[in-house]
This record gives structure tokens, sequence and C-alpha cells, in this order.
């Protein structure tokens, strides 16, 4: 435990509380130790189960975990302390951020004209124009769209629809390397993670069975664009794991295809096989503006009932006026125009820099979406040494559970020739192990 912070209560939620602030003002730092059981409970004065039962708290809550004999220690990513990405240091060209080219996005033109409203939209959430629209963009793709609505992105469903499904300490089943905000989430939630090996097609369907006869209740994955490699569901893998799913048909499937419309992959989804209990949750952000915090999701009418019930209580609904903004995106055709010359150049720059790493024998993967992921031997080593060139990528720490280690490099930005530096500054980098690096 760090020295500066000495842990005060004399009730398990006053103990607990007293971490969480901790934690929260940085008194306590991930992976610092908290005192065992007996040791805190003799300095304060309480009985052990008093200090056992608000560990189990904060474990549950996502603050803490246990680690057998190394004790109780804060968690990587404790939920009160939000892991933001770092600045980007000045002069460094960013390729680390995951977002889009900002010159594929359209300019954002909000109504001129909103009247006031009487009273609220609860009864009425959805714009039927947009809903309409959300509708023919499902079933585009094969996705059944009888039961679709809206929510304020794709992290805001999924935590929504694993808090009505799940209960703190229950298993979720995800990509392991996978979406970071998400390995933030899911025991920011007080759940468990049980990571499920990705390759080129995406989920492997022996770990993802693996995973549910563990006991995952839930499983979040990406049909294609998958971050942050790039994988994407073929025809046949999808079918293989729609046929591991159905060996467990009360576990819930939350497809993440936020990369629809950029993605530069056919859409091969769970959510078309037939399943039970299901969701695909699709944004605009990637396609339409990073501003615009609007999903759409179409789901099975349990799935839709709980994740409604919950958004009833809380936020109530998605902003019309935003609702009428993409609306007005969905149907611009200029727009669809920009849309599709960036898939274009997304699927060029990223096939730039494979190739261009290939040349120095370096591997690198990156078949859709935004991002090319590059393994390596020691991630910091390259960080710092691409830093030095004038470089910013992510260390894929942050990406991956028990994968292997790896750099993960945004391509949407990087024109075909600084792809071309880029690839020479990283061979100079590795160094005399360049033919290996990427092993």
């Amino acid at each position: 435990m760090a020295a500066q912070y000495s842990i005060q209560g004399t009730t398990a939620k006053g103990i607990a509380a007293s971490v969480e602030r901790g934690v929260a003002e940085g008194g306590l730092r991930p992976g610092d130790a908290l005192p065992p059981v007996r040791r805190l409970a003799d300095a304060l004065g309480v009985s052990p189960g008093t200090v056992a039962t608000a560990y189990k708290e904060l474990r549950q809550r996502g603050l803490v975990v246990t680690r057998g004999r190394g004790g109780t220690v804060v968690a990587e990513v404790p939920s009160v302390a939000s892991r933001r990405p770092p600045r980007v240091p000045e002069g460094l060209v960013d390729l680390a951020g995951g977002h889009p080219d900002p010159a594929f996005l359209p300019v954002l033109r909000p109504p001129a004209e909103f009247p006031p409203v009487q009273g609220s939209h609860r009864a009425a959430p959805r714009l039927a124009e947009l809903e309409a629209l959300t509708r023919d963009w499902f079933v585009r793709d094969g996705v059944p769209a009888e039961h679709v609505t809206f929510a304020h992105g794709a992290l805001d469903c999924i935590a929504r629809l694993l808090s009505t499904e799940l209960r703190p300490g229950d298993a979720v089943a995800v990509e392991d390397p996978g979406f970071h905000h998400l390995l933030d989430l899911v025991p920011a939630l007080g759940l468990r993670i049980v990571p499920v090996t990705v390759d080129g097609e995406g989920m492997v369907p022996e770990s993802l069975r693996t995973a549910l006869r563990a006991g995952a209740r839930a499983v979040v994955c990406s049909p294609r664009g998958q971050c942050p490699t790039g994988a994407f569901f073929t025809r046949d893998r999808r079918d293989a794991l729609v046929a591991v799913v159905r060996e467990f048909p009360e576990v819930l499937v939350v497809e993440d295809d936020h990369n629809a419309e950029v993605g530069g992959a056919a859409a091969y989804t769970l959510a078309a096989g037939g399943l039970e209990r299901w969701a695909q949750v699709r944004t605009v952000s990637k396609h339409l503006g990073i501003d615009l915090r609007w999903a759409g999701v179409a789901c099975d009418p349990v799935t839709l009932a709980r994740h409604d019930g919950r958004m009833l209580m809380t936020s109530g609904w998605v902003s019309h006026l935003l609702q009428r903004t993409v609306a007005g995106l969905f149907t611009d055709p200029s727009v669809a125009e920009l849309v599709a010359a960036g898939e274009a150049a997304y699927a060029e720059r990223r096939t730039a820099l494979i190739d261009a790493l290939g040349a120095y024998r370096i591997r690198a993967v990156g078949a859709s979406g935004l991002h090319v992921w590059v393994p390596v031997r020691d991630e910091s080593a390259v960080v710092n040494g691409l830093r030095t060139h004038g470089w910013w990528v992510a260390a894929g720490a942050r990406f991956r559970i028990a994968a292997p280690p790896a750099v993960r490099i945004t391509a949407a930005t990087l024109r075909p020739e600084d792809a071309r530096r880029l690839a020479a500054d990283f061979a100079d980098v590795l160094g005399d192990a360049q033919a290996t690096y990427g092993g």
C-alpha cells in the first residue's frame, strides 16, 4: 500500500469509501497493495469480517482485484479513475488516437429551427424517420430489424445491456486483443473478463467455447474492423461461431459493428445467425463525426425491453435534435459519396502501411477498419523509439490480456508516402532484430 495514504473507517461502507477516495484522489494508484484483512482490522479496531466485506464490495465494483497470495491490489483501471489517453507530445505525428480522417467527415448541420417541446419525449423516444432509416441500415446487411432502438454510443449501449443482463461477479467473454475501452468497462461494472483469442477472422471458435464452458454469460465481439487487429468474420467463421453460441442459448451475444460503413469488409454477422439472445450496435462516429453520440441497436425483444426499460429510468431518450441531425446525414447523397471515399482511402492506407512494413520483413495485420496491429517483442522500446523519429503510436498493453505484445498504429490519417517513411523508421528502431521482431 502507498505509504502516504491511510485507510480509515469503522464500518464496511466507511472502509470501502475511504479506499475509493484514495483511488480517486491518487493516494492509491493502480497496482498498490491494500493491507491484509487481519492487519487492517487490527489497525482500525474492527472485525476481520468487516474488512473482508469492504474488500468484497470494492472487488464487485471493479476498484480492486485479488491475486491469490499476492493479496488485494488496486485495479489497473479502477472504476473511479478512468484511463484517458496520454497527451500527444508536441511535434509528433499522432497515430495512436484511433480517429478517422476529418477530411472524410461531413460538416454537421443540425436543424436550423427546433421548436420547444411540451413535456418530454419519454412516450415517443425515437423519431419515426430515423427509426425507419435505422431498420434499412441493418436489413441491408442481413441483420433482423424487427426490434430496433437507439443509444448514446456503442459503449453506452453495451454498458446498459451488460448491467441489465448480468450481476456483479458474472463473466463476459471478450476479444483478446480487443477494444481497450471495453476492457476498462467490463471490470468497472463489477464483471469478470474471460479472454477469447482473436485471429485474422475474429474470435476463434474453440477459444469462445472454452470461455462459455467456463461460465461466461455474455459475449462482446466485432464482426469487422476489429480493434485493434482489423480482423473480420468470414462466412465460414461466422457459421462456426454461431454453432458454438447455439450450444449456450441463454448467453447474450453483443456485436459492436462500429465500422459498418468504413470497415472495408463484408458483413457476416452473428446477428443474422438466428440466435435467441443477441444485439448488434452500430455507431456513426467513425464515418459521420466523432461528436455524434448516437448508436442504432437491433436486438431480440427481451433485450430491447431491458435496454429501453433501463434508459427510461435514466436519460429517457436520445436527444431528438441529435436524431434529426443524424437522419439528415443519412439521407444526404453527398455524405454517402464522402463516406465511400473515406472507406476506399482507409483501405489504401492500411494496405500501404502493411506493405511498407513487409518490405522490411516486419509482420503486420489490418485487413479492415482504421488500424494496423504490429507484433513486437518490447512495446515500450518500439513506442519510445518511434517517438524519437517523430511518431506517436499506441502500446498494445492497453488492448490485450493474454495476447502477445504489439503496437497499434492508426492508419486512417497516414498517407502512403508517409507510410514508407514510418516503415523505415520502424525498421531502424528494431535494429538487428528486424527480421524476427514480428514473428
